[in-house]
């Protein structure tokens, strides 16, 4: 595996896009790591410090993540190193999909990712560049679909990912309404935690949970997990958290759902607990189930090693590679926590977006609640499956799963 992920690692991309905006300080890159299949996917991230390496980083990380999700193309990642917070914000991206609409007609298929909404920013700024979809280059690059067939697949694909979500077996019914977009990634994460006890041996009912982060896909993740009988016994989120040993009723963790802020965890004042002092304690806990779903690269070796020696069983990521590793995919605290404890990979448990996408692309399907969260659990099920099958030891899951994929990509 180490040495497939090394030819992987070191083979250079076949497009790298520079922007330089015009008119403020920001700077853009979409990597193409390939056009496998004759197209390449992945979001549009934004954020301050961000370079062109962590963008590399990401779209083969994409390209990997295809190999599970489908359709069998490239990866491919955008990237803008502005102050997402800065009001000059709509502007800088409304240029920059202006600059990169070329390649997201022809072979190029985007969203959102970090600070950049699908629904709100990616669709309707894409559409004023003149772009049908922003996964309309994957449409023209890789299915090649008759006129008729690109607009009807388009049409599904729009009114797929906004779907209003209908059943309250995938969401709450209460206050606003979730889309499939909203809630579909930390759906993939939290089934992927049930798919490998069902698979593996044991069963996720009565398992205690740490949940790393409370945005889209921590939140929902931890919604699920407390849905299907977990207990979640933590949260870490930005400014704090919260702790019950016993383990939060489902009736308290969809209240923390309901009432979260934007990405951030609302608790009552004298229920969350600082920063400092949660982030002293959670690792401590004992757990059989840790999401980390916050930003990439924060779990330090010391915390993971402080889960392990409580009883940690198994790993579902939210954050693509979320040890505080350099190295693109596989570095030393990952192999470290591999070679101890089942860690899903990252690309298997959060490729429930991905998969929604080629599930609307693929073919004409319905669009129905049931039908779009089952084709994504599913899809995670076969992949856990495949690691099962050529290694059932409960370690080094991380490890197989790179070798499957990487075999079909070198």
């Amino acid at each position: 595996m180490k040495e497939l992920l090394k030819v992987y690692e070191n083979k250079q991309p076949e497009i790298v896009f520079n922007w330089k905006d015009s008119e403020t300080e920001a700077e853009g890159w979409t990597v193409i790591n390939s056009l496998r299949g004759g197209a390449a996917g992945g979001g549009t991230r934004m954020r301050e410090g961000l370079d062109m390496n962590e963008v590399l980083s990401l779209a083969k990380t994409m390209e990997v993540k295809f190999t599970v999700s489908g359709p069998p193309i490239g990866g491919a990642k955008s990237g803008i190193n502005f102050n997402p917070n800065d009001p000059r914000k709509r502007g800088v991206l409304e240029r920059w999909y202006h600059a990169v609409s070329p390649l997201l007609k022809n072979y190029y298929g985007t969203g959102g990712d970090l600070n950049v909404d699908e629904i709100h920013e990616v669709i309707p700024i894409t559409e004023d560049a003149g772009v049908w979809h922003p996964q309309e280059g994957v449409f023209n690059g890789h299915f090649k679909p008759t006129e008729a067939d690109k607009i009807n697949r388009i049409g599904q694909l729009r009114l797929g990912v906004i779907k209003a979500l209908e059943s309250d077996a995938y969401a709450p019914t209460t206050g606003r309404k979730y889309t499939v977009a909203d809630m579909i990634t930390g759906y993939g994460v939290a089934e992927a935690v049930r798919h490998y006890y069902d698979i593996f041996g044991g069963n996720v009912v009565g398992k205690r949970a740490v949940v790393q982060g409370f945005g889209n896909v921590g939140s929902a993740a931890a919604y699920y997990l407390a849905k299907m009988g977990a207990k979640v016994v933590g949260i870490i989120d930005r400014a704090g958290g919260v702790i019950n040993e016993e383990g939060f009723s489902f009736e308290e963790i969809e209240a923390f759902f309901l009432s979260k802020k934007g990405n951030s965890l609302m608790a009552d004042a004298h229920d969350l607990i600082p920063f400092e002092d949660i982030n002293q304690r959670i690792w401590k806990l004992q757990t059989e189930i840790f999401v980390p779903c916050a930003a990439s690269r924060l779990v330090t070796k010391e915390q993971i090693t402080q889960l392990i020696d409580t009883g940690l069983e198994v790993i579902s990521c939210g954050a693509n590679v979320p040890f505080a590793d350099k190295e693109i995919f596989f570095g030393p605290i990952m192999e470290y926590t591999d070679g101890r404890v089942s860690l899903i990979p990252d690309f298997v448990s959060n490729c429930g977006m991905a998969r929604v996408f080629a599930y609307f692309m693929e073919k004409r399907v319905a669009i129905d609640d049931e039908e779009i969260f089952n084709d994504t659990s599913d899809t995670i099920r076969k992949a856990i499956l495949n690691i099962f099958k050529q290694n059932p030891t409960k370690v080094n899951l991380c490890s197989t799963g790179f070798e499957i994929a990487l075999k079909q990509l070198v």
